[in-house]
């Protein structure tokens, strides 16, 4: 081992000395950045528009949120695009510029620190988490704030593993069953609890769980909330366009969490109206309230706390 310290030592004084650098070509670099420019027009242009809105399960104009959140995700991307595509170049042009090649011996020159680099790397990452922060905090502040005057007021139960709907604002409820299997394991769609919202209307969702923790998440709304034992969450909403969309459960909560599922139809305020009188028709008026939760003695609650 003594004897190859001085032996290293002579071939990085030969590289400082006779190392000589010849850069690739500019017209190799502009060649590869034409090149990445057509290949991502052409694979934009191929994109359907689920793709470009970041494979969301949705569209613009769906309620009055789905538009902020398709913005907030698709523009983060974008950032999150330009901020990979710059790394990955800056790593391409690095090897290809500093590569060794065959006339070289030796160590190349060594570097110990870059202080601008070194800060630049470590002010760029912390601007980019503070701004995805600030607005995601802003979004989410504007989704959530509270609608003291909604036109439509519905609370909603999770129970394992299925839904109960109060229309409370029409003094009428839906309670549902778990979906059905066919034979084939697919679900029955005709057998889901089924979720009436009117278009264009301010909405208030109470929801609440009766056993354990569930999340109320209509896919096309972008949107969930937690349903927790003892605690009461809201959400507003107003829905913009007419149509079936999907609901379940987001939250795993036991054996047949999969089949808690709904559908929500979006309707106009007449087909709205005639629902809840077939509902007063089939004598389900009043509250299916938290007299059926399965827990009656949740701490802060007024069940009974006897053991």
């Amino acid at each position: 081992m003594g004897e190859l310290l001085p032996q290293c030592d002579v071939d990085y004084k030969h590289s400082n000395r006779y190392i000589e650098r010849f850069p690739v070509p500019k017209i190799f670099f502009r060649l590869i950045a034409a090149t990445a420019a057509v290949a991502a027009a052409l694979t934009l242009s191929g994109c359907t528009a689920q793709e470009l809105r970041g494979f969301l399960p949705s569209e613009e104009g769906v309620t009055n949120q789905t538009s902020r959140i398709i913005g907030l995700w698709s523009t983060s991307w974008i950032v999150l695009l330009i901020v990979g595509a710059i790394t990955w170049g800056l790593i391409i042009w690095a090897a290809l510029a500093y590569r060794r090649r065959k006339t070289d011996t030796g160590l190349p020159s060594q570097l110990r620190y870059n202080t601008p680099i070194e800060t630049f790397f470590t002010v760029v990452p912390l601007i980019l988490v503070l701004g995805f922060f600030a607005f995601t905090a802003r979004d989410q502040a504007i989704i959530e704030q509270v609608n003291p005057n909604p036109d439509v007021k519905i609370e909603v139960f999770g129970k394992r593993w299925a839904w109960d709907f109060n229309y409370l604002s029409e003094d009428v409820h839906f309670s549902g069953v778990q979906a059905r299997e066919k034979e084939d394991k697919t679900v029955d769609i005709n057998s889901l609890p089924i979720l009436y919202l009117p278009v264009g209307k301010s909405v208030e969702i109470s929801i609440e769980s009766r056993d354990v923790n569930h999340s109320f998440w209509i896919l096309d709304f972008l949107y969930k909330k937690d349903m927790i034992p003892g605690k009461t969450n809201h959400w507003y909403v107003t829905p913009e366009k007419e149509g079936t969309y999907r609901g379940k459960c987001a939250e795993l909560c036991g054996e047949y969490h999969s089949l808690m599922l709904f559908t929500v139809k979006v309707v106009s305020q007449a087909e709205y109206d005639a629902q809840m009188q077939k509902l007063r028709d089939q004598d389900m008026t009043g509250r299916l309230g938290p007299e059926y939760n399965a827990n009656q003695n949740l701490p802060g609650t007024d069940g009974n706390t006897d053991s």
